[in-house]
């Protein structure tokens, strides 16, 4: 205070040439001060990370244009449709111009525009593409070693660490976006069949797809690959180790081999877990075993809850899947079941994966109802009618509207081959057996549905 009525006498005194040297002075002192306290000293070091990290990564980031079949040449060019939906990004991983995106990048195109940092073009190769986890390797032939970009290890990325992601949203080049990564192993968003996303509030766009997510040390920790259109601040990236090992058989192959269990599998849900005598979540109901293929060889049987996979816990069978599918055909692995409330151990060879989906479920139980159900058994004619595969059985005829099987989720010519993991053929062991159920008991069934599995928890009236 005493500084700033000085100020005002000299300016009476002196005239505002004094008084702006003055306050120059003041500022500059200022500036001084906040440049010495601690916080701001930190901030800048913060932000000098940050803009030095921008720096030395964005070059390896290249914009990509699927190359319709009849582009036509401009400048010896190939020219794609412009701003067209399959446009995006993709990241250099070695000079020689290997280059990942994702599968729903570049569609079914055999060859993409590359345009790089140094507004250079070429036209890349599509080398192999994986849609069971929306990945994609590319190659170009440059005339001179290309910037890369370097892996990172994904399974060490903590909830709350910082991220940047590099794209181009929207045809603007190279945009660098900042956020933390606000969940690991997200799945069931139903993106890909495979899927352990790493979920992140940095900025993902239309055109960030295929992108590279960095952590502070400038390594690859993810690929970006979707948003939550309703959402903001949610979009999720392929972890690193992921894409290093399907790129790596890309590479190599031009295609992924997984390994093949051969199994139909479902969530355990509270009542299902009730009658097999586990916990919830503990383990993936096998609902069936497909002759000949390696779970029916190594022993496994309807009704087992696998529950380990060589020691790592099975929860999901979204999980189950994505263990299975990092081995390769002809690997042996470990499988620890539930059968009948008591544990084993399976030695199970793997073979080459089918191309056939293995998971089916149903609602859970909606209440207590009488079963509404009317059954015949199973004819050549309706088994024709319904594509099932079985030749015994007994085929629901008919299901009522709001009963208890109705609601869940039971149709006409559905086939049921169990009930409290008791085989039926015909119509009269179906009576058989629902008449040693007692009133408040469970009835678990077993069910077929167009050469699918599953089973399904019916609550008998009190």
């Amino acid at each position: 205070m005493a500084r700033f009525l000085v100020i005002l006498l000299l300016m009476a005194v002196t005239g505002p040439s004094f008084v702006e040297l003055a306050c120059a002075e003041e500022r500059e002192a200022a500036s001084t001060l906040r440049t010495e306290l601690p916080g701001i000293r930190l901030l800048e070091e913060i932000q000098t990370v940050i803009t030095s990290l921008a720096e030395e990564v964005k070059p390896s980031v290249v914009n990509l244009f699927p190359v319709p079949p009849s582009g036509r040449l401009r400048d010896g060019m190939k020219t794609p449709t412009p701003n067209g939906p399959g446009s995006g990004s993709g990241f250099i991983v070695d000079s020689d111009g290997y280059i990942i995106t994702n599968h729903h990048v570049i569609g079914d195109a055999v060859e993409v525009e590359v345009r790089f940092a140094d507004k250079s073009n070429l036209i890349a190769q599509v080398i192999g593409r994986d849609p069971d986890t929306d990945l994609a390797l590319l190659k170009v032939t440059p005339d001179r070693p290309l910037p890369s970009a370097r892996f990172g290890d994904s399974s060490s990325v903590k909830v709350g660490q910082w991220v940047l992601a590099v794209g181009n949203p929207f045809g603007l080049d190279r945009t660098v976006t900042l956020g933390v990564v606000s969940g690991i192993g997200r799945e069931n968003v139903n993106l890909s069949r495979y899927e352990n996303f790493i979920q992140t509030d940095a900025s993902i766009n239309p055109g960030n797809s295929g992108g590279p997510l960095f952590n502070l040390h400038g390594e690859v920790i993810g690929i970006n690959t979707a948003i939550i259109n309703f959402a903001q601040g949610i979009g999720f990236a392929i972890p690193s180790n992921m894409a290093k090992q399907v790129i790596e058989q890309l590479r190599v192959k031009g295609k992924v081999e997984r390994g093949w269990l051969g199994v139909g599998i479902q969530p355990l849900t509270p009542d299902l877990a009730k009658q097999f005598g586990v916990s919830e979540h503990e383990g993936v109901l096998v609902n069936e075993v497909f002759d000949g293929d390696p779970a029916f060889v190594a022993g496994m049987k309807p009704g087992d809850i696998i529950i380990s996979l060589n020691g790592i816990v099975v929860d999901s069978p979204n999980r189950l899947s994505r263990l299975i599918g990092t081995f390769s055909p002809g690997s042996t692995i470990k499988i620890e079941v539930v059968r009948d409330r008591a544990r084993l151990i399976l030695n199970v060879p793997l073979t080459a994966r089918r191309d056939t989906p293995v998971v089916a479920a149903l609602p859970q139980a909606k209440g207590e109802e009488r079963l509404g159900l009317s059954i015949q058994d199973l004819t050549p004619a309706l088994a024709e009618k319904f594509k099932l595969r079985e030749a015994h059985g007994v085929l629901i005829a008919k299901v009522e509207s709001g009963s208890l099987a109705h609601a869940e989720g039971l149709r006409e010519g559905d086939l049921i081959k169990e009930i409290n993991r008791i085989e039926v053929l015909t119509v009269q062991d179906f009576n058989e057996a629902l008449g040693r159920i007692r009133r408040g008991d469970s009835v678990l069934l077993r069910v077929f549905r167009e050469g699918q599995a599953f089973y399904v928890v019916l609550k008998v009236n009190q």
